[in-house]
């Protein structure tokens, strides 16, 4: 495999049209692809949303006769099976390229390697991977469920300074400013759900739905999901007025609303059995869910294993030690038995700042 300087740049282009799906490709992978023909872009295309042409047929298309002879840059492998949209081994071979490089292979089972081979039988050149660990965030959730069968799971707090979620009496509105805020909706947009438990629910009376100016979603509004053991989500809450909430509870699941109620069963602490709970949105396609809830669900999620991320938003402000705390987990008896963060990055919103963490040790 020879991968040159112009390789890599031509799939970080192919990268960042990739990431323009962002918002709407869900369930699928988010996957751009660029033509080349004598060291010239002659055609580029993404996956827009699912259902819809994958992004090698957008710049097949556009390609036309420019494609015969040329290079392919295409940030997962092509699929090889026919889904909802036929397999793009089968345009690739039929427009005559003659060279693809993939960013990564396709976890998905229907596909892992299949269409490499498929393309090499072809005889056609296949080089690859090139800017793997790019291409692997950008569609991480999705990985994630081929992978393990759940989402990745990403939760999201909003603290002062000292450490603290809200006053003693619950209240929070606002401990971020307006631009941290429009962020987490940011945030909302590519996850394929948001979660809550039914405390937040009962005090807050969230919506839990994207609210951005000026962005194209296609339609689509991530599931609103709530964790209930005991069904006490009334039926007049905002969350669940419209399609597309679910309520996970062990009671026998009646009519909430417009929801959706699915019933679990109790983990070995006989509380909700949340990794079920995440195995049933993974089966509906969750590639990414957000984590929107107080101290004892996050806390849970981070105690069970099952948190993959922190958004972590901080606040110029004290509210003293009779605040919330931001989790609520089992005691630490000794120092080697902490959980361990790797900060990803941080981003400043005016006197706000968003530390992104990763969870590299559980407990």
């Amino acid at each position: 495999m020879n991968i040159t300087e112009f390789d890599q740049a031509m799939m970080q282009y192919a990268l960042d049209l990739a990431a323009r799906g962002l918002y709407t490709t869900h369930p699928n992978p988010r996957v751009g692809c660029v033509i080349v023909q004598a060291d010239k872009v002659v055609s580029e295309g993404w996956h827009i949303k699912a259902g819809e042409p994958h992004a090698e047929v957008h710049a097949l298309q556009d390609a036309g006769e420019r494609a015969r002879g040329a290079t392919a840059y295409v940030t997962l492998e092509p699929c090889a099976h026919t889904g909802r949209t036929p397999p793009c081994v089968d345009a690739l071979i039929k427009a005559g390229i003659k060279r693809v490089v993939y960013a990564m292979q396709d976890p998905n089972p229907m596909v892992n390697g299949q269409g490499l081979e498929r393309l090499q039988a072809a005889k056609i050149q296949v080089d690859g991977p090139v800017c793997e660990l790019e291409a692997r965030e950008l569609n991480s959730g999705f990985i994630k469920r081929m992978e393990s069968g759940l989402p990745l799971v990403r939760i999201k707090m909003a603290m002062s300074v000292d450490g603290r979620t809200a006053l003693a009496d619950g209240s929070s509105k606002w401990i971020t400013n307006e631009a941290s805020r429009e962020d987490v909706h940011h945030w909302r947009a590519r996850s394929s759900a948001i979660l809550t438990g039914v405390g937040t629910v009962l005090a807050d009376d969230p919506q839990l739905n994207v609210r951005l100016k000026n962005m194209d979603l296609h339609d689509r509004q991530p599931w609103r999901v709530i964790c209930d053991t005991h069904l006490r989500t009334p039926s007049n809450s905002r969350v669940v007025q419209t399609a597309g909430a679910l309520i996970y509870t062990t009671t026998k699941p009646y009519a909430c609303g417009n929801a959706e109620v699915v019933q679990v069963n109790v983990d070995e602490q006989g509380k909700l059995d949340l990794m079920a709970v995440l195995r049933e949105l993974a089966i509906r396609g969750c590639n990414e869910v957000l984590v929107e809830a107080g101290a004892t669900l996050g806390g849970a999620l981070l105690a069970r294993g099952l948190a993959d991320e922190l958004l972590i938003y901080i606040a110029p402000i004290l509210l003293g030690q009779h605040a919330r705390a931001l989790f609520d987990l089992p005691i630490i008896s000794h120092m080697s038995e902490r959980p361990e963060l790797q900060l990803l990055n941080t981003q400043q919103f005016g006197s706000d700042i968003r530390l992104r963490y990763r969870v590299i040790r559980d407990f």
